[in-house]
């Protein structure tokens, strides 16, 4: 695995640095490891969401984390997003998440995106091998979802306010607008509240989905959309049908 003539090939440092999942038969087998390491990953939003996704994927090894955030961290952000304190209060939150990335591993390339936005959806989203839909505003959310589904990329999705968390692995052919046309309905933390572990156990599963995702190994969500009710613990994993074509 870490032969000097395979460009993919960990080096000695990586080598122990991934050693525990590196033990995992199903990751090692599918060279997860490499697969992982080769990967660009777009995640959108360092929140409550975001703060574990980024974590844990610069952790696990991602080959370039790019963070697209245009928030400040305030104080009422501390009790759940994790990758602050308070003596970042004021500061851009994606500059603090960076820095925080790239000390957790020095192998992973990490830079800081321009804001996203239906203008610079296109252009973000086709650099990247995967994207992570971290966000909890809803013009956000739907620009992602519009952009993946041109481009022909996948996103893991994930949503946490109150006491209730939902996410999934979307596609082309099945996306969030078919799932929610419209957000309808939909609180933002701000409007909600939020309980702090909740986002951190859905971001946390979002980074997992991804490494499924960009591992090639396990049973992503694809077509599944999985819930917690944080207050009573019951998760429950719903089957989503495809829209259905008409011809004309």
């Amino acid at each position: 695995m870490s032969g000097t003539g395979n460009p993919l090939a960990l080096s000695r440092p990586e080598l122990r640095r991934y050693s525990r999942p590196l033990l995992v038969p199903e990751w090692l087998d599918a060279g997860a490891q490499e697969r992982v390491r080769a990967a660009s990953v777009l995640v959108v939003g360092a929140g409550g969401l975001g703060s574990p996704v980024i974590a844990q994927l610069a952790g696990a090894g991602v080959g370039e984390l790019v963070i697209c955030e245009g928030d400040r961290v305030e104080l009422s952000n501390l009790h759940r997003q994790t990758l602050y304190a308070l003596g970042d209060v004021g500061r851009a939150k994606a500059e603090v998440a960076a820095a925080r990335a790239q000390a957790i591993n020095p192998h992973v390339r990490v830079r800081v995106a321009p804001a996203l936005t239906p203008d610079t959806a296109d252009a973000l989203i086709q650099a990247a091998d995967l994207v992570l839909d971290a966000t909890d505003n809803f013009e956000t959310r739907y620009a992602i979802a519009d952009a993946c589904v041109r481009i022909g990329r996948e996103w893991v999705w994930g949503a946490a306010a109150g006491v209730s968390g939902m996410l999934s692995v979307f596609g082309p052919a099945l996306g969030l607008r078919d799932v929610f046309p419209e957000p309808e309905g939909a609180e933002s933390c701000a409007e909600a509240g939020v309980l702090g572990p909740l986002p951190n156990v859905v971001g946390s599963m979002m980074a997992l989905e991804a490494l499924k995702v960009l591992g090639g190994v396990g049973e992503p969500l694809r077509g599944r959309i999985w819930t917690l009710d944080a207050l009573s613990g019951r998760v429950r994993t719903l089957a989503l049908r495809p829209p259905t074509s008409t011809m004309d």
